[in-house]
């Protein structure tokens, strides 16, 4: 066990790439093993060599603080010196550890890498943030530290990491945006909360994909599930007062009010209708064993060449089936004006904007973490998970990536329909 603590002192000196040297590693691993110590878990090898890695970070930290090495004090007659250490134990991603911080006889020593009063690195916070995005709550995160890394972390604790959060959501929220944006999407997840009783409340989310073929999500709002023009004018007002002066196509799925508001703030925008949608809505005054006939005779509407050739595949439809479902037929000639805009276009524009499934794999993502949650005690509550769960998305960046390869056909197209409005815009 001494060995293997002196092993770790020398190699808690070195730094860079040479701290990490197969052959070391291995015996102390080796070593580790053969003196009965774990190799993780609380007194094992990991926790110990963390100690020893902070603490001498720490003392390097002290050093430079002083301004002179151990033991110079009384050659050099310096005023503030070295006064000893006071344990403290902090919880990291390999458990708790207990380590000792240096002291100097002034007390105006501030460690940065520990500092005063804290009690977890920045590896556990993160780790907090990411368990709740992915829709765990407190309470199972709270067991969760507490079965794998052996450390307890309160309920109330985590609510507080996770609170923290909210000054960077604030400043997400208000941030610059482009000035021109080809498409975007706008939908919404019920999430409940409870206010008096439970109660379904639609956070809205507007994601736009940028003249670079990138996904952003502009904003994340709460409704009461009243909204009507006047809301919608705010939300849009919103997101142009923070710079974006255009928007060539808008996707929505006949939210009300929101063609009226984007016409008043954007009048060139052409607001467009989720096909996808009106396909689900129509299966939902169908009978089962009729739905693979109707979802059949619905396509050559939604795949016309042009608008006329629309009206009479929809006419044709309804001599067929307007007997027997006449509320599908109402439901199409309802959302006519805003279905048919994407059939002036080629088919890369159309592949687009003809259904919201690019903000539906993100809601997927949400609609997860919520679910989880079961109901939320407050509106900033539900905010709160929305908005981690959003800030999880494609970690890695592979998600970006097949997005801008994807995106690229149909932003020249975008740019020569409408007339060179996304480049215009850029400049």
């Amino acid at each position: 066990m001494t060995d293997v603590k002196s092993e770790i002192e020398a190699g808690a000196a070195v730094s860079g790439a040479d701290a990490v040297d197969d052959g070391l590693v291995a015996e102390l691993v080796a070593r580790a093993e053969a003196g009965g110590m774990k190799l993780t878990g609380e007194g094992g090898l990991l926790a110990e060599l963390t100690r020893k890695v902070l603490e001498s970070a720490m003392e390097g930290e002290l050093t430079d603080h002083l301004g002179h090495e151990p033991g110079e004090r009384d050659a050099g007659g310096r005023d503030n010196y070295r006064n000893g250490h006071r344990s403290k134990t902090v919880t990291t991603e390999v458990g708790p550890v207990e380590i000792t911080v240096p002291r100097d006889r002034a007390g105006t020593f501030e460690p940065q890498l520990v500092k005063k009063r804290q009690r977890r690195l920045g590896g556990v916070d993160e780790m907090i943030l990411s368990l709740s995005a992915k829709g765990l709550t407190h309470g199972e995160i709270s067991a969760h530290l507490s079965e794998v890394y052996g450390t307890e972390v309160s309920k109330s604790t985590i609510s507080t990491i996770t609170d923290s959060v909210m000054a960077g959501m604030a400043e997400w929220q208000n941030r610059p945006l482009d000035s021109v944006y080809p498409v975007v999407f706008i939908d919404c997840v019920n999430v409940k909360v409870r206010d008096g009783q439970v109660a379904n409340r639609p956070v809205y989310m507007a994601l736009a994909v940028t003249a670079e073929g990138h996904r952003d999500i502009l904003g994340l709002w709460v409704g009461d599930g009243g909204e009507g023009a006047k809301y919608w004018l705010q939300v849009l007002t919103e997101i142009k007062n923070r710079g974006a002066r255009d928007v060539l196509m808008l996707v929505c799925d006949g939210l009300t009010g929101l063609p009226d508001a984007v016409n008043t703030v954007w009048p060139a925008t052409i607001v467009q209708t989720c096909v996808v949608h009106l396909l689900r809505n129509s299966f939902r005054y169908a009978a089962r064993q009729d739905w693979e006939k109707i979802a059949k005779a619905l396509k050559p509407v939604y795949t016309a060449p042009t608008e006329d050739a629309a009206l009479e595949r929809f006419l044709e439809f309804s001599e067929t089936w307007g007997e027997k479902y006449p509320a599908i037929v109402r439901l199409w000639e309802s959302a006519w004006a805003e279905f048919v805009p994407f059939l002036q276009f080629d088919v890369e524009i159309r592949k687009i904007v003809c259904t919201t499934n690019a903000i539906e794999s993100v809601n997927a993502r949400i609609r997860k973490a919520v679910r989880a949650r079961g109901h939320f005690p407050t509106e900033q509550a539900a905010l709160k998970c929305v908005y981690l769960a959003v800030m999880s998305l494609d970690p890695k960046g592979t998600g970006a990536k097949r997005w801008t390869m994807r995106w690229k056909a149909a932003l020249q197209a975008f740019d020569i329909t409408f007339d060179g409005r996304l480049t215009a815009g850029r400049r």
